[in-house]
C-alpha cells in the first residue's frame, strides 16, 4: 500500500501593509512548488484587515519547503510553520 504524504505551510501575517510584498516575492520565486494556495483575511467593504493567514499545499522537496518557511520567518511580522501529514 502506497503512503500519502502532504506538506502544508501555514503563514500568519500580522502587518500585511508592510510585509505582503516580501511574502508575495518569496511565494512567486517558489511558485512551481506550490500546489494549492488559500489566503484568508477579514476584509469587509472598505476596511482591509492588517492580519491574514495563507495556507500552502506544497509539492516540492522537504528541504525546499523548509527553506521557504525559513525565508518567510525572516520577514518581519510573519510566522510560518510547516505541517507534515502522512497516512
Amino acid at each position: 500500500e502506497e503512503t500519502m504524504k502532504k506538506s502544508i505551510i501555514l503563514i500568519l501575517i500580522s502587518n500585511r501593509t508592510d510585509s505582503a510584498s516580501n511574502v508575495q516575492k518569496l511565494l512567486t520565486e517558489t511558485g512551481c512548488h506550490i500546489k494549492t494556495r488559500l489566503g484568508l483575511h477579514q476584509g469587509v467593504e472598505n476596511v482591509c484587515s492588517e492580519s491574514g493567514l495563507i495556507i500552502l499545499e506544497m509539492s516540492g522537496q522537504e528541504a525546499d519547503n523548509d527553506k521557504l518557511a525559513e525565508q518567510l520567518n525572516a520577514v518581519e511580522g510573519v510566522n510560518a510553520k510547516i505541517v507534515h501529514l502522512e497516512v
